[in-house]
């Protein structure tokens, strides 16, 4: 029994510094950090948070600092100028799915879906570039981040010359990790605000970048939230000088650990039906009064019941039963990728040596070979001509959390992806969808949302469809990519770009990852007949803002406010400016759309009444009266449960008179909110 004393915490006040720090780690982890007595505030970041310009630079606080950290945590600060405009046409099942394809640079693309997605992303996968010395670093552009980009992608600037200044990494650069952790650390920082509570994080990466990775994620997430270091074991190379490194890493981060906790994650993904097997059983059992022979023959012709695409199909591949219940015993016991120990194994019949697996045991000595055969993991043949098998239960392990090293074989991912591409290689080193299917499974519920802005191949929307065909889940997916052109003068991305030419869509890595969509949404129908899920999305694409940004000319102040009228960029359509809409209020860019002639002109209700906008050109002084009134009748049958916000065009009204007057009538109802672009 504790003795309390004047001392302890429980003989005390609360304590309000520790409780302030606690609700400032909460908010901005960066901004805590190790002083000599313990917890400090970093003032010099508390400043930028908030835009202080007396911030000064030095900056000698515990921690990874590098030069142009200052910089690139303003840069995700920084607004973003530009919009997402819609491309039905380039998408699959416009008016019906959920799914989000984005082209352009996912700096900018982060800052937009703020409003709209923050705190609602479950899980965020990313595989960024490695710092290798080959793969594309983001020259961001703290001044004009939306026209950098556009240079960089080859558009054309104001003078009319075709820009292309791709940037790329090399060890001859003197800040070789500096421009990786400048590109990093904004699009992390952003990545943050997008997740829920208990939303976790997952970042590839080899041996290059790994330790400023984690050091990074600690200061932004918060050390407190790490979770794991998962090892993905996947390549052997034959030409290496000291160690064939075969393996990649998987940085696992939480938004906020007790969150997690509470919301405990099991293995979802990887026993679907397991309980309904399981009580047949049981009732077999008892009615066959453990006879273990009748319980298998009652079992199989329960598994006959199950249709081959449904989700729960693969269990049928237990079809051995004993007093553990199904089992399967034709597991692979060999070393997975190969070069396993080469020990003897006397069969416990014959007492000879059994035969050896190709690449060797699974285990690495024999005393633990022997201890799985005590478990009950191991299965003989009837002699030892016959490699003993793995066996697996299907009743054990149902709730184990998922282990940290896990085995993937590139070849056969990389040949997975090819047969979605007519056998060709598109693209170098892509993902294992399976592992990422599983990730999935394990990681999110039914109707989680899914992100990744570093799409690259598309393999995390592949992953979630599949997902979703296993479980019968309605995950959503947001894919932010890059439009990175492909030179077919480049050896290494000429069979890509002769593959974006054949197929007539743009030499870019974003037009390969819509590609792999449709085709793996393709594979994921034909795999899984019943699946009636979303198996689409939506493509937009990074540009300027449709509202024109205030620019005079000194020289001609008179003609500057002529061209001005028009507050909207010439050339953009109603959808355009209605989406911007979208995103400045923070609606989902997925939110029902609804349309209705009033008064000869188009007003788009959003989100069941959220939103109502008109965006004709023209409203006269006559239409207002009819207009406003068909507004006020709309909203009051769609009523919706908050504020409306109504806009109007600017430039659309014949006068101040009629811009007055139909903000009156719809003030005079109860729509308060009016705004004109």
């Amino acid at each position: 029994m504790k003795k309390l004393t004047a001392g302890d915490s429980e003989t005390m006040s609360s304590d309000l510094v520790a409780a302030n720090l606690e609700r400032l780690k909460a908010l901005f982890p960066e901004l805590v950090t190790e002083g000599p007595d313990g917890s400090a505030v970093n003032v010099d970041v508390l400043k930028a948070l908030v835009g202080d310009k007396t911030v000064s630079d030095a900056d000698e606080k515990y921690g990874l600092n590098w030069h142009g950290k200052r910089r690139a945590r303003q840069l995700a600060l920084t607004p973003s100028t530009g919009t997402l405009r819609p491309c039905p046409d380039e998408s699959v099942d416009w008016d019906t799915t959920r799914n989000l394809m984005i082209e352009g640079d996912n700096l900018e693309v982060l800052k937009l879906l703020q409003k709209s997605y923050a705190g609602k992303v479950k899980l965020i996968y990313i595989d960024p570039p490695y710092n290798t010395g080959k793969d594309f670093v983001y020259p961001d552009n703290f001044q004009d981040n939306i026209k950098n980009y556009q240079q960089l992608m080859g558009w054309r600037d104001e003078e009319g010359e075709k820009v292309s200044s791709l940037a790329r990494n090399s060890e001859a650069s003197g800040r070789f990790h500096t421009d990786w952790l400048n590109m990093m650390y904004p699009r992390l920082k952003l990545a943050r605000n997008l997740l829920r509570d208990d939303g976790v994080i997952l970042v590839s990466i080899d041996d290059a970048e790994f330790q400023n990775l984690r050091r990074i994620l600690d200061e932004v997430f918060g050390e407190e939230n790490f979770i794991a270091s998962l090892v993905w074991d996947r390549n052997r190379k034959n030409d290496a000088k000291y160690f064939s490194v075969g393996h990649e890493y998987m940085a696992v981060y939480v938004k906020n650990e007790s969150a997690l906790s509470a919301n405990q994650i099991i293995f979802r993904g990887e026993k679907e039906g397991v309980e309904e097997v399981k009580a047949e059983f049981e009732r077999l059992k008892q009615l066959h009064d453990s006879d273990w022979a009748a319980v298998r023959d009652g079992l199989l012709d329960y598994y006959r019941t199950i249709p081959d695409e449904d989700p729960k199909a693969p269990l049928k591949r237990f079809t051995k039963v004993d007093a553990k219940g199904p089992y399967r015993d034709d597991g692979n016991i060999n070393w997975p990728g190969g070069d396993g120990p080469r020990y003897e194994v006397l069969h416990p019949e014959t007492k000879r040596p059994c035969k050896l697996p190709v690449s060797g045991w699974r285990y690495p000595t024999p005393e633990r070979f022997w201890e799985e055969v005590a478990k009950g993991r191991i299965v003989f043949g009837v002699d030892e001509t016959t490699v003993p098998r793995v066996r697996t239960n299907l009743f054990e392990n149902t709730d184990q959390v998922m282990v940290s090293v896990h085995y993937s074989y590139a070849q056969t991912s990389a040949n997975e992806f090819n047969s979605l591409f007519d056998g060709k290689r598109v693209f170098d080193n892509p993902k294992p969808v399976n592992d990422l299917r599983r990730l999935t499974g394990y990681l999110t519920g039914p109707d989680d949302l899914v992100c990744d802005f570093f799409a690259g191949s598309g393999t995390t929307g592949h992953a979630v469809l599949a997902q979703n065909a296993v479980d019968g889940g309605s995950r959503r997916y947001i894919l932010a990519q890059l439009p990175e052109p492909l030179n077919i003068d480049n050896k290494d991305q000429k069979v890509a770009a002769e593959f974006c030419y054949q197929i007539g869509k743009p030499r870019t890595i974003a037009e390969l990852t819509k590609e792999r969509l449709r085709r793996a949404a393709a594979k994921v129908k034909a795999d899984n007949p019943l699946f009636a899920g979303d198996i689409g999305f939506r493509v937009f694409k990074l540009d300027h803002s449709n509202i024109r940004a205030w620019k005079p000319n000194p020289a001609d102040l008179e003609a500057s406010l002529l061209d001005y009228q028009e507050h909207l960029l010439a050339g953009r359509s109603e959808t355009d400016v209605l989406y911007e809409l979208l995103l400045k209020l923070g609606l989902d860019l997925c939110v029902q759309i609804e349309q209705k002639d009033i008064a000869g002109k188009t007003v788009h209700s959003i989100g069941g009444g959220v939103l109502m906008a008109c965006l004709a050109p023209e409203i006269a002084r006559e239409d207002v009266e009819p207009l406003a009134q068909g507004v006020v009748a709309w909203h009051q049958a769609l009523a919706p449960a908050g504020d409306t916000t109504c806009v109007f065009r600017d430039g659309a009204f014949a006068d101040d008179v009629a811009k007055t007057n139909l903000a009156a009538i719809l003030n005079q109802h109860g729509l308060t909110t009016v705004r004109s672009l």
